[in-house]
């Protein structure tokens, strides 16, 4: 597939997720522009994802994985029923620090119509949203810090493409959230759909890769089974980020490991 970034990027250097300063990530700005209110596209990933969990019997995943959580509490608030446990694993300081606060000292009242939905597609979460997220736990680390196979399952949400520009890394994210669960285990995942590279407010370019369809299955399809992809529409309702909507994805790492890259 073609990865070559639209204009206005045509012969600027490609760059990596180390090339930007992720502590410095805008977190009041971010979670202004995207999740002050429950948009469109909130609610469609919410449905999604929820359909997911509650496939799973209260207490059945001994530990679940949130990849790149960010300052987004939504996925964290969904795996509050199937999860005993779940790590919430974030590079940015000012990431973890806004979750930690919420977590200690309580979330922002702009959360509580995003529980209210999760509550009402599976009323085995619990009727608090402090007691559904009693259960995360916040990691600061990255993709290189996860061990092999020590999830039953793993969500990642906008966060392989919304952090390089390098169709190359983009692959070895994902590849790292197929890793991270056990053989048999379960995969989640949110992207937005050709997001080139973005600003968030007035602030500095953040580096993207745009992805389409035929990209995750790309990547995904040799990693993984029962592989589906699903698509919403794009989002009117939210800035102008130069997507065109977001893909949904479910797949299961392969239980037998003669039908795995991995060996």
């Amino acid at each position: 597939m073609d990865t070559t970034l639209p204009d206005p990027f045509e012969g600027v250097p490609v760059r990596r997720n180390r090339d930007a300063d992720w502590n410095a990530w805008p977190v009041t700005e971010y979670l202004a522009e995207n999740y002050r209110r429950l948009h469109p596209c909130d609610i469609g990933v919410i449905h999604h994802h929820a359909a997911v969990y509650r496939g799973f019997a209260p207490n059945s995943l001994s530990r679940t994985l949130e990849l790149g959580a960010g300052p987004n509490l939504y996925p964290l608030m969904l795996a509050g029923a199937a999860s005993r446990r779940v790590d919430a694993l974030e590079p940015s300081a000012a990431n973890v620090d806004y979750l930690r606060g919420q977590l200690a000292d309580g979330l922002d009242d702009s959360w509580q119509p995003f529980y209210a939905l999760c509550r009402s597609l599976d009323p085995a979460l619990p009727a608090s949203c402090a007691e559904a997220l009693g259960r995360v736990r916040v990691v600061r680390g990255g993709a290189g810090d996860l061990d092999t196979g020590a999830y039953d399952l793993a969500s990642m949400n906008f966060v392989a493409e919304s952090v390089t520009e390098d169709f190359g890394e983009f692959a070895s994210l994902c590849d790292a959230l197929v890793r991270a669960v056990r053989p048999g285990g379960t995969l989640l995942a949110a992207f937005m759909e050709r997001m080139p590279s973005y600003r968030i407010g007035a602030g500095p370019i953040w580096p993207a890769c745009p992805v389409d369809e035929a990209a995750l299955r790309s990547v995904f399809a040799p990693r993984t089974t029962g592989l589906r992809v699903a698509r919403l529409a794009k989002d009117r309702t939210l800035p102008e980020y130069g997507d065109t909507g977001v893909l949904l994805l479910t797949a299961r790492r392969p239980a037998a490991s003669g039908t795995s890259l991995y060996g």
